[in-house]
């Protein structure tokens, strides 16, 4: 059997959650079923390294050139000229050739839409964007033999804000295994928190895109809070990640709350500098309004950190009994959590010890296996 990929978003200089979830799934997929052919659609051929599959004698690898519009007018034209026997799309978007009813028979198609924020949030995103987004999940549900989320949440989502054509579409939860992180020495480690002006300091960490929805303008005010007392002045927060649409003014909201020097901004990290941040932490914090998953819970269980998360469904149904929740709009409340987590030695133990075992319920091979099964 001949399984067309869409991995344009599998390569790429700076990859965030999606991306790293197609790069991620298109492995486990190709691991699970040697005795299928895939077919990966691309934008531009990978570099050396970039990408696992490359080189492999079941992959072909086929690369599309227009720049806009790549996935309809591109990987659309693709198809309809030379159909894969099913087509799995990682990332939201179906080619409208799907709606010609002649291409639906012969290609079964698999789709993952990984959230619906922009309709929880929708000035999060540029207006085009949010339309493109909205069109794009109305499509997918309608003409997509399977659509795959990450969480209920999202299936939940799906059918309140697209009821009508959501209770028709076969809406199938696959939830994800944990994002790999590169093996990063001690010494090397060093060496970042160094730089970052971070070696010996303790501090607690959030990594990710900064936007509205991340709800750090809170985050650093109740850390402001906690910072006043004398015995934690000398504890840091640390935001990176590079800024988003919508992009806040996060400085000047430290100097606001008077927490300069209590807060650290590194801008975007790569894989490396995260790691080193992630292994000298005291605790990872997450604070977030709206997540359809939430990776940044599983990347920390698995460097063994104990997590303070806002109490919002999909970090609930993904933390499990291993975080220390707080309502993310209570500034009091969540300064109270952080004090906990960056002091109490036995709830950390217990946090720590929680998160080891409340990441054997995700792997990539199951989430793979669900996928499969909805391709052949």
């Amino acid at each position: 059997m001949l399984i067309g990929i869409d991995a344009s978003r599998a390569i790429g200089v700076r990859l965030t959650g999606t991306e790293r979830y197609a790069r991620a799934v298109i492995s486990a997929l190709m691991a699970l079923a040697p005795q299928h052919r895939f077919r990966l659609y691309l934008r531009r051929a990978p570099d050396r390294g970039e990408a696992a599959w490359s080189g492999a004698q079941s992959v072909e690898q086929v690369v599309l050139a227009p720049p806009r519009l790549w996935t309809h007018l591109g990987l659309g034209r693709a198809l309809l000229t030379s159909p894969p026997d099913a087509l799995f799309i990682p990332a939201h978007v179906l080619p409208l050739s799907f709606a010609h009813p002649r291409l639906r028979r012969r290609v079964r198609s698999v789709v993952t839409i990984h959230d619906a924020g922009y309709r929880h949030f929708p000035t999060a995103h540029p207006l085009i964007q949010r339309l493109y987004l909205d069109l794009s999940t109305r499509f997918a549900l309608r003409f997509a033999s399977t659509v795959i989320v990450d969480s209920e949440v999202t299936r939940s989502d799906l059918l309140r804000f697209y009821s009508r054509t959501a209770e028709r579409a076969e809406i199938v939860v696959a939830h994800p295994g944990p994002l790999p992180l590169p093996a990063v020495s001690e010494a090397e480690a060093g060496r970042i928190l160094d730089r970052l002006g971070l070696k010996g300091v303790p501090y607690a960490v959030h990594v990710g895109t900064l936007q509205p929805r991340k709800n750090l303008r809170r985050l650093i005010r109740a850390w402001a809070r906690l910072t006043r007392d004398p015995d934690l002045a000398r504890m840091r927060l640390v935001l990176a990640g590079g800024a988003g649409w919508g992009g806040e003014d996060l400085r000047a909201e430290s100097a606001a709350a008077g927490a300069q020097s209590a807060v650290v901004l590194t801008g975007y990290v790569s894989d490396e500098e995260k790691a080193a941040l992630l292994r000298g932490a005291r605790a990872y914090v997450f604070p977030s309004l709206y997540e359809g998953f939430g990776f940044p819970v599983l990347e920390a269980q698995a460097m063994g950190l104990p997590l303070a998360c806002s109490r919002t469904p999909a970090l609930v149904e993904v933390a499990g009994d291993a975080a220390l929740y707080f309502d993310p709009f209570d500034e009091a409340e969540m300064a109270a959590a952080l004090r906990t987590i960056m002091t109490d030695e036995a709830l950390r133990r217990h946090l720590v010890a929680a998160g080891w075992h409340n990441m054997r319920r995700f792997s990539w091979h199951q989430c793979a296996q669900i996928i499969l099964s909805h391709l052949v």
